[in-house]
């Protein structure tokens, strides 16, 4: 819209808070802070664009009689492959039970055995079965939708449906509210301070299980605005979207291997054979080798067939619906499947309390880097992360000086790149494997447009510096021509560090975005 747009001026309570995002971090975050006055904004109307909705493992949480906190917490620090924070695992891991029972007293239908007692499901790298799910594999729409409902009968919080356009901050820098456009209309909220809970940034690439507006806006805002972001190149592609020509792809969801199904390649031989953990192996690993399989020229498929398959429509019914949607029948055919960006374990920098490094900034879920996952995030431990923040952000909220008066800023423009473009680049050189090759030649592509005010080009730009300046192989992220760890160490950059590591980057012959 024209950047000369009038604004006009909604002007809350000094006490209010702005959380931005509606997804589970978002709605946890805004419940946990009643019943302070909280304005929770979204670009879509409740209940969708989120992907939390459209998570099919379920939550986390040491229940069993012979699991424990400090199980998980293990599991947890050894998917994280040397970057998650013992720590914040633990005190996630120590929160889950808790976290369950909270969702159960808000009317969530969890999944009950026999006796009554949760159904534990198992997934890769878990060492005890401590999945929490509901209807099988429709666990984020079921939280999803005992959310929304607990949303709609809490006065404090009012929707907004709109766009966020940047961050007001006062002289000091300190967060002061935001700027949204509405209706082409633009509205300047000013509040006590802004959690974001905007999710990720999966679908700048063109093989994803993220919604479209998975682009990683909430991480170009905090930047924009002076925060610190960490471990930005650790993306976790999962190993099993169903190959079927779908833009997002469908999700096979991990528990289907935890319960028995297997990855085999088109000659029907074992894809997993003689890799640590199998087809239980963590998620990069797991990845990395359909990726490898692929690259030799073969299919790759995940095998239910039998009784498995027989159980789907019951065990699985979102999966079992999504693959008769695509005329495949898992009990008598394997289901087509190959790496696609799934989650993002980098994100804002955050503190125990989600606060970032710009003072009256939070950030909650999958925007935040909490030290949680690491350079790889254990299965089923997002949701459980996103929880667990929410209750501590509305604690630490109540400590936040009140911001001075904020210091009146133009809304940069947002997004005038080719998305398309900007997908293809990342997906080809910013994905599975990497290498200074590839990873150069995104950053010379993508800086320009980062500069023009994109959004979506800016995110990739800062996965794609981080990528390259990190000269190792850890977790996700997966460098061919560093296939060795270096000293575990985070990765911390600004967006002035990027501009600057963008400039050593020549652009000879490289036609940008």
């Amino acid at each position: 819209m024209n950047a000369h747009s009038p604004l006009s001026f909604t002007l809350p309570g000094s006490d209010r808070v702005i959380v931005v995002g509606a997804g589970v971090a978002g709605l946890a975050t805004a419940l946990r802070l009643s019943p302070r006055p909280v304005t929770l904004v979204t670009a879509s109307p409740l209940g969708s664009g989120t992907a939390t909705g459209w998570a099919q493992g379920g939550i986390a949480a040491a229940m069993a009689e012979d699991d424990a906190a400090t199980l998980h917490a293990a599991d947890t620090e050894a998917a994280g492959a040397g970057l998650t924070d013992p720590a914040v695992a633990l005190r996630v891991a120590q929160a889950g039970p808790g976290l369950i029972d909270w969702l159960v007293g808000l009317g969530a239908p969890f999944d009950r055995d026999a006796a009554g007692a949760l159904a534990l499901g198992l997934e890769a790298a878990h060492s005890r079965r401590r999945i929490v799910r509901a209807g099988g594999d429709s666990t984020g729409r079921m939280v999803l939708d005992t959310l929304l409902k607990a949303v709609a009968l809490t006065p404090s919080i009012e929707i907004l449906v709109a766009n966020v356009r940047g961050l007001l901050q006062d002289e000091s820098g300190a967060v002061a509210g935001l700027i949204c456009e509405r209706d082409g209309a633009l509205l300047r909220l000013a509040a006590r301070s802004v959690v974001l809970a905007t999710g990720g940034l999966g679908s700048l690439y063109a093989s994803t299980t993220n919604p479209r507006g998975a682009i990683g806006r909430g991480l170009a805002l905090a930047a924009r605005a002076g925060a610190t972001l960490r471990d930005m190149e650790f993306v976790q592609f999962h190993p099993t979207a169903i190959s079927v020509g779908l833009d997002p792809m469908p999700l096979a969801t991990e528990a289907l291997r935890g319960e028995g199904a297997r990855l085999i390649d088109a000659d029907s031989e074992p894809v997993m054979a003689g890799i640590a953990g199998g087809d239980l192996a963590p998620r990069d690993v797991v990845a990395r080798a359909i990726f490898q399989a692929r690259r030799r020229g073969t299919e790759v498929f995940l095998d239910c067939r039998g009784a498995l398959g027989a159980r789907m429509a019951t065990r699985f019914p979102t999966v079992a619906g999504l693959c008769a949607a695509s005329g495949i029948d898992p009990q008598r055919q394997p289901i087509p499947v190959r790496p696609a960006a799934h989650y993002h374990m980098g994100g804002i920098e955050v503190d125990g309390s989600g606060a970032s490094t710009v003072p009256g900034l939070f950030a909650c879920g999958e925007v935040a880097s909490t030290g949680l996952h690491g350079a790889n995030r254990l299965a089923s431990n997002s949701l459980l992360e996103a929880m667990a923040f929410a209750p501590w952000i509305a604690e630490a909220v109540a400590s936040v000086p009140a911001p001075g008066p904020a210091v009146m800023a133009e809304p940069s423009r947002r997004d005038e790149a080719d998305l398309a473009g900007i997908r293809r680049i990342m997906e080809a050189d910013v994905g599975v494997v990497r290498d200074a090759e590839g990873l150069t030649d995104a950053v010379r592509r993508l800086a320009p447009a980062a500069r023009q005010g994109s959004d979506s080009a800016l995110t990739g730009l800062m996965v794609a510096t981080s990528a390259l300046s990190r000269l190792e192989s850890r977790g996700a992220h997966w460098r061919s021509d560093h296939p060795d760890q270096a000293p575990a160490r985070h990765s911390e950059v600004t967006l002035a560090e990027v501009w600057r590591m963008a400039e050593t980057v020549s652009a000879d012959a490289v036609a940008p975005v």
